[in-house]
C-alpha cells in the first residue's frame, strides 16, 4: 500500500500535467536561396606604389645668389625608393653605436695603489671590520661595477646602409626638402655660401644655418667656403650616411655631387 505522502505526489503530477496546455507546432520556413550575382573583383591600389608614381624627381637648380637657373631629374634607383623604417632605425642605431669611443675605465680595488696594511685590530673597537682602504666605502679605494674599457661597435651589411641611405634620401625629396644648387663659379669665400643660403631662406632668426647638411663633390672651393659657417654640416656625397641625412632639416647638394653619389653607390658590387 502506498503512503498518502506518494499518493498527495502523484494526484499533484496529474494536474500540473493536465493544466498544460498543448501549443501547436510552429511551421518551419524555407528561405530560398537568392540567385548568386556576378561581382566584379575590386582592384586594391598599392600605396607605396601610388607613393613612388606621385613623387616628383625633378628639382630646380639655383646658382650662388638663389636664382633658378634651370632643373634636374635625380636618379630614381637613389631618390624612389620606398621608404622603411626599421631599416632606417636599425642603420641610425649602428652608426651611433660605432661613434662611441668606449675608453671610460675605473679601477677595482684590486687595481688601485694603496697599502694593504689593515687599518685598525679585527675586534675591540667597536667599528665595522676592515682589512685594507682599498675597500669601495672608503674615498680614494676601488670603484664597484663601474664603467670598464669595451668595445661599443656593431656590424651592418654594406646593402643595408645603402638601402637605408636610398630610404632617407627618398624621404627627404617627398618632403621636398631636398635643393641643388650649381656652384660652377665659386671663388671660395664664406660670404657667397652665406648669402645663398639666406635666399634660399635656409638661416634661423640668428642668421646662422638653420641644420643643413651641405653635400659636396670634393671640390676645395666649396670645402673653403663652407667651413666656417654655424649650423652647416659639410660631407662629400661618396661618405654620405642615413644619419647624416635624417638629422638636417634641409639637404643642399652640389650638382656635380648627385654624379658622385651615383658613381659611389649604384656602381658597387
Amino acid at each position: 500500500m502506498p503512503t498518502s505522502k506518494k499518493i498527495i505526489k502523484k494526484t499533484s503530477t496529474i494536474k500540473s500535467l493536465k493544466s498544460v496546455k498543448k501549443v501547436k507546432p510552429v511551421k518551419k520556413v524555407v528561405v530560398k536561396p537568392k540567385a548568386s550575382v556576378t561581382k566584379h573583383p575590386v582592384k586594391v591600389k598599392d600605396v607605396k606604389a601610388e607613393k613612388t608614381e606621385k613623387l616628383n624627381l625633378t628639382v630646380a637648380v639655383y646658382d650662388k645668389s638663389g636664382t633658378k637657373t634651370g632643373t634636374l631629374k635625380l636618379p630614381e634607383e637613389i631618390f624612389g625608393v620606398s621608404d622603411s623604417p626599421k631599416l632606417v632605425a636599425q642603420a641610425v642605431r649602428v652608426y651611433l653605436a660605432n661613434q662611441r669611443q668606449g675608453s671610460a675605465n675605473t679601477k677595482t680595488r684590486g687595481e688601485v695603489a694603496y697599502s694593504t696594511k689593515k687599518i685598525y685590530r679585527q675586534k675591540g673597537t667597536g667599528r665595522a671590520r676592515h682589512g685594507a682602504r682599498k675597500a669601495p666605502i672608503f674615498v680614494g679605494g676601488g670603484i664597484t661595477f663601474g664603467p670598464r674599457t669595451r668595445d661599443f661597435s656593431l656590424q651592418m651589411p654594406q646593402q643595408m646602409k645603402r638601402k637605408a641611405l636610398f630610404c632617407a634620401l627618398s624621404s627627404k625629396l617627398l618632403r621636398q626638402e631636398i635643393i641643388v644648387v650649381d656652384l660652377s663659379d665659386l671663388s671660395g669665400k664664406t660670404k657667397e655660401i652665406a648669402l645663398l643660403l639666406r635666399a634660399l631662406s635656409l638661416t634661423n632668426k640668428k642668421g646662422k644655418a638653420d641644420r643643413v647638411l651641405f653635400v659636396t663633390d670634393n671640390d676645395s672651393m666649396v670645402k673653403k667656403a663652407t667651413k666656417n659657417i654655424g649650423g652647416l654640416t659639410m660631407l662629400p656625397a661618396n661618405a654620405l650616411h642615413a644619419y647624416g641625412v635624417l638629422k638636417s632639416k634641409r639637404a643642399v647638394f652640389v650638382k656635380e655631387a648627385i654624379g658622385l653619389l651615383e658613381n659611389t653607390f649604384l656602381k658597387q658590387n
